[in-house]
């Protein structure tokens, strides 16, 4: 997976913040609280290497003064003689050089300084915000669907009756009435809006549901820790919740729907599902409240202070 260039929490050193240009790490880094300028950082300026003293002529050595013979480097004995040859080998580092990699499995990100959200809180969060999409549904299309079990009664009741006798003959099966197509239409649509209008502002503004505010994650830009704006959240949100529209479509829409869903399985390092990879968002997962010390219960039995 590419992440887009932008400034992000080193995952070497989660206290700063550094710039990714789609292939490493440029430019120094900054503390992870300060607010980062728009676009990379400035280039570096070169250091510029110290002038080399000036070195004497060699003096000839006697025979008295010739060293000994070390061992050269055929020799079963060793290499390159003491303090000459290379060194231990170092790793790339600097400017526009990716870091090198880590033993076994590298750390997991921190965006932004917060863990990543678990596929399991995401989905509960999900779910629970399906149930509330669900009652408003019943509330707003009730009658709608309502009306258009009634248009699918006769067909429906005649195919099962046939089933049941082990007749699968079409010939003289009641159609369904005239309305049936826009009722359903209608429904697919009432119910698409339910969620746009339950989902989007709460996300532009907060980046959390109702689920996600009970399961403590939030959706976060990738860039930085602000809210997602309604242009963002709406990105978002259709591709999820668009696919609705195509349910009567031999159930594609629901298809798309399940595949996004799942998309977060599959994504490292970010887990990002397929909505959150268009609008260039992650789920994170936010440090639990601490109580307050000056307005919790104190303990009569043992006040502070007395317990050694």
């Amino acid at each position: 997976m590419s992440v887009q260039p932008g400034w992000y929490v080193d995952p070497a050193e989660p206290e700063t913040r550094r710039y990714w240009d789609g292939e490493g790490w440029i430019g120094a880094p900054i503390p992870v609280d300060a607010t980062p300028p728009e676009g990379p950082p400035p280039p570096e300026p070169a250091p510029t290497p110290p002038a080399a003293p000036p070195s004497p002529a060699p003096a000839v050595p006697g025979p008295a003064h010739r060293p000994a013979p070390g061992p050269h480097p055929g020799h079963p004995g060793g290499g390159f003689g003491p303090g000459v040859g290379p060194g231990p080998w170092q790793p790339p580092q600097g400017p526009g050089r990716p870091y090198p990699t880590w033993p076994g499995r590298p750390p997991e990100p921190r965006p932004h300084g917060l863990p990543l959200a678990s596929y399991g809180s995401r989905l509960v969060a999900r779910l629970i915000d399906f149930g509330i999409v669900f009652l408003l549904n019943v509330v707003v299309n009730g009658w709608f669907v309502w009306r258009y079990v009634e248009e699918m009664s006769p067909y429906v009741q005649e195919t099962l009756r046939r089933w049941q006798a082990g007749n699968t003959s079409t010939e003289g099966l009641p159609q369904p009435g005239d309305q049936a197509g826009g009722l359903q239409f209608a429904i697919l649509l009432i119910a698409t809006a339910l969620w746009f209008a339950y989902e989007v502002p709460s996300m532009a503004s907060a980046g959390q549901t109702v689920g996600k505010r009970l399961m403590g994650v939030r959706a976060v830009p990738i860039e930085a820790d602000q809210p997602l704006g309604f242009g963002r959240a709406t990105r978002r949100w259709s591709t999820l919740g668009l696919p609705t529209l195509l349910w009567f479509c031999a159930g594609f829409g629901l298809l798309l729907q399940f595949i996004d869903a799942v998309s977060p399985l599959f994504d490292h390092p970010l887990r990002q599902a397929l909505h959150d990879k268009r609008a260039q968002t992650v789920v994170v997962q936010l440090p639990r409240a601490k109580p307050d010390a000056r307005t919790a219960p104190h303990d009569r039995a043992n006040p502070p202070g007395d317990t050694p």
